[in-house]
């Protein structure tokens, strides 16, 4: 059952959101060649911990960190080590804080010096498939028209779309339902209600959509042809007349 959130639990939920958010941002300072990330990682829990967070990640089904660090290749839940940024590389961080039992998520891409174009436009192609998803939040729109327009989109711009792994339910739990599909039928699934929270995370690859789990650490997803991949995600809130992004910095609010 889809989750209806009331005014207490939204503003809950925003709050967790805005650190989230304001973490994201906190960390833009630290991206440099030679940081490790585990470096980063622990910036962002310190960031957390100092605005009376938890980082849901830590210990989630055995999860060893507070943050998941995707690099280049890596199409998400990377676990920061002692890998070191170089000049070129593109990072995605994701971050889920709690805060007074709510939950907020969200995640964004970095770059690390001069990066190629291809790169460049993989990134651009990303953040936009995000956007167009939020587009498609409001009353009474099905939940597959956010993965039908994603697709459309990144297909169209001659990428691909994972379909392993989508958004999710959250705000009372770190995953709930539905999931949120980023590729799918026109008019598919359930109706969108005000008060359903969830969130959109569109992972976008240059090469094929298959990624693969290190079956070393059992997290670790990268594409299959090891090709980039990029992805951005926020937390919505389906309003009476459309949609509230749940994850906005303090400073864009």
């Amino acid at each position: 059952m889809i989750k209806i959130k009331n005014q207490e639990q939204l503003e809950g939920i925003r709050k967790a959101g805005q650190i989230a958010a304001d973490c994201l941002e906190y960390l833009n300072s630290f991206i440099a060649p030679g940081i490790t990330t585990d470096y980063l990682n622990n910036k962002a829990a310190d960031f957390i911990y100092s605005r009376g967070g938890v980082c849901a990640p830590l210990n989630y089904k055995g999860y060893p960190k507070e943050t998941c660090i995707s690099l280049n290749e890596t199409i998400c839940h990377g676990i920061p080590d002692d890998t070191k940024l170089k000049n070129g590389d593109i990072l995605n961080v994701d971050v889920t804080v709690i805060k007074d039992g709510y939950y907020g998520d969200t995640s964004k891409m970095y770059t690390v010096g001069k990066i190629s174009k291809e790169a460049e436009n993989l990134i651009e192609t990303a953040k936009k498939c995000l956007d167009i998803g939020i587009d498609q939040v409001r009353p009474n729109n099905y939940f597959g028209n956010i993965g039908f327009m994603i697709a459309s989109h990144a297909l169209n711009t001659g990428y691909s779309v994972v379909y392993q792994f989508c958004g999710h339910g959250t705000g009372l739990e770190f995953h709930e339902e539905p999931n949120v599909s980023h590729i799918a039928k026109k008019d598919s699934g359930p109706l969108m209600k005000p008060g359903m929270v969830f969130t959109i995370e569109p992972m976008i690859n240059i090469g094929v959509p298959e990624g693969i789990i290190n079956e070393n650490d059992g997290w670790t997803v990268a594409t299959l042809d090891k090709k980039l991949s990029a992805q951005f995600e926020h937390t919505v809130a389906v309003t009476e007349t459309g949609c509230e992004i749940l994850t906005t910095p303090t400073n864009k609010s």
